[in-house]
């Protein structure tokens, strides 16, 4: 095989590698769209609460998610709030974000747990 063609070869190889991830990249991003979407349309206001922290970088994912998909929910900083301090700590939570999705306790954010909460799974 000449250099050419070890060349082509390795050419083709590399666009099919990038093809195929730019196509699950694509896939992955309708599947986060297509989620949100769904979350948003389950989600009634008072249905989702967010205990909080104010340096928790995974609290400011999923408040970036939820205003991204424009679902509804209310949060809490346990720092600010002595209430919320309270709660934080009947739940016995071992960090933060807990969510509180129609009063079934979810440790950490997953949008897939949040939408399977709303759907009662």
């Amino acid at each position: 095989m000449g250099k050419r063609s070890r060349l082509r070869s390795v050419l083709v190889l590399m666009a099919l590698v990038l093809g195929v991830g730019a196509a699950m990249q694509g896939i992955e991003a309708w599947t986060r769209s297509r989620l949100g979407a769904q979350v948003a349309a389950s989600a009634k206001p008072g249905d989702i609460f967010m205990i909080a922290s104010v340096t928790c970088t995974y609290c400011a994912a999923a408040r970036a998610w939820f205003n991204a998909n424009q679902v509804p929910f209310t949060e809490c900083f346990i720092e600010r709030d002595e209430r919320c301090a309270a709660q934080y700590n009947a739940l016995m939570a071992p960090g933060t974000p807990v969510m509180v999705v129609r009063g079934r306790r979810l440790l950490g954010f997953s949008a897939q747990a949040v939408a399977d909460a709303l759907a009662g799974s």
